[in-house]
């Protein structure tokens, strides 16, 4: 019988009806009930997105000289808020799951959170199914690594690019990708000695991913599901003021970043193409005020600077940079 229905289901599908009519109404209802756990799991992912991808750019006003070379490998730091970590579900947000049988409402965790014993409980085609809530990864800090490489431009530019192949952290798998701008305006100004006051502006595009696995969700004959991939691009635009004193140099930053993210499902199943059309719809753009202070301290041949950023998540990046 099994077998049977989810042959029906197939048949449906492959005679050339759209995805949505080959799927039963309860089985839309289970999709749409999906959307709502992914919305509020994976929102402070995206949102964290904009201050990890924007960190630690550039930490000076002062552009480098034409065609010389800061290569530099970063620590960042991102530390979530307890206000970050969970999130309430009612029982009436859902059209066919149900909390813990019968109960009115639960916090579950998000990205960031912790374990969960909240069971989501189900039915399809006349079959049972359960599972438990999403859980995070535990942790109040992320720490991953980056590399970048700047070189000095004429007219008192500077271009930065930056990468980090995918790399598994803290039980999720993070990537970052990006090119950042500087141009220096106090060269314009009567006063631009190394140690007067200097401003500059920026702008940079980062490509920002982070995946998270969890345990299979699993309803018979229609999907499993047990990945969800956060992309986030995020343009961001800045103005920056420094100044020197010998060896030791302070800098802050005001600025802005838009992130364009999208969520997307893993598993398998008829429905997954569904479950991830549907899901696009909550795709998407969010811009944020940011706030960057920092210093860095010269030796003859590096430089380590440091910064915090701050706004709806506080980062923290240490660069060990070597000037060429």
């Amino acid at each position: 019988m099994k077998n049977f229905k989810y042959l029906f289901l197939v048949l449906i599908f492959a005679s050339g009806k759209s995805f949505s009519q080959a799927i039963p109404q309860e089985g839309t209802d289970i999709i749409n009930d999906f959307l709502i756990l992914a919305d509020g799991f994976a929102s402070p992912a995206s949102e964290s997105a904009a201050y990890q991808a924007t960190a630690g750019w550039f930490t000076s006003a002062r552009a480098l000289e034409p065609w010389k070379v800061d290569v530099s490998l970063h620590a960042n730091a991102l530390f979530v808020p307890s206000s970050k970590k969970e999130f309430t579900v009612k029982d009436n947000d859902f059209t066919n799951l149900t909390i813990n049988d019968g109960d009115r409402g639960a916090v579950i965790p998000t990205a960031f959170g912790t374990d969960s014993e909240v069971m989501f409980n189900g039915s399809f085609m006349g079959e049972d199914f359960s599972f438990q809530a999403i859980e995070g990864i535990d942790k109040g800090a992320l720490f991953y690594p980056f590399a970048q490489v700047s070189v000095g431009l004429p007219y008192g530019f500077q271009l930065g690019v930056r990468a980090l192949p995918e790399l598994e952290v803290d039980g999720s798998k993070f990537s970052t990708y990006g090119v950042g701008l500087k141009h220096n305006f106090s060269q314009y100004f009567r006063f631009n000695d190394e140690e007067d006051l200097q401003v500059a502006g920026i702008i940079a595009y980062d490509i920002f991913d982070v995946k998270y696995e969890f345990q299979q969700i699993s309803v018979p004959n229609l999907v499993n599901l047990d990945l969800i991939d956060v992309s986030a691009g995020v343009w961001m635009a800045e103005v920056m003021a420094s100044k020197k004193y010998e060896n030791f140099e302070i800098f802050g930053a005001l600025g802005v970043a838009q992130s364009d993210f999208e969520y997307e499902f893993g598993g398998d199943g008829i429905a997954l193409g569904l479950v991830n059309s549907n899901l696009a719809t909550l795709n998407d753009k969010e811009a944020q005020f940011k706030g960057d202070i920092g210093f860095n301290l010269y030796f003859e041949k590096f430089k380590i600077s440091t910064m915090a950023t701050a706004g709806k998540f506080v980062n923290l990046n240490i660069g060990l940079h070597f000037l060429l």
